[in-house]
């Protein structure tokens, strides 16, 4: 009796350690995802390349297109440059 509530409590503590440490990806971090079908939008956005998410889709009745988070947000605008430094000219 001992032996077993000491293997449940080790595979619960295994249990809630692997679940903890695992972290879901974020939707902006892939640039395809799978749409349409079961999926709202902007679908499961978990493919780096096109080649990847068309393999996915593939018999699913789904497509494969660009993430809108990653795609169509906002652009970094660099900031602007500071003025260039001239050395003032002497008068003749």
């Amino acid at each position: 009796m001992r032996r077993t509530q000491l293997a449940l409590l080790t595979l619960g503590a295994t249990i809630l350690a692997g679940v903890v440490t695992v972290a879901p990806a974020a939707a902006g971090d892939y640039p395809w995802c799978a749409q349409g079908g079961e999926y709202d939008y902007p679908g499961e956005c978990a493919y780096s390349t096109y080649g990847q998410c068309l393999a996915s889709v593939s018999g699913r009745l789904l497509y494969c297109g660009p993430n809108p988070r990653s795609a169509y947000g906002q652009q970094r605008v660099p900031p602007p440059r500071p003025p260039r430094r001239t050395r003032p000219v002497a008068p003749y």
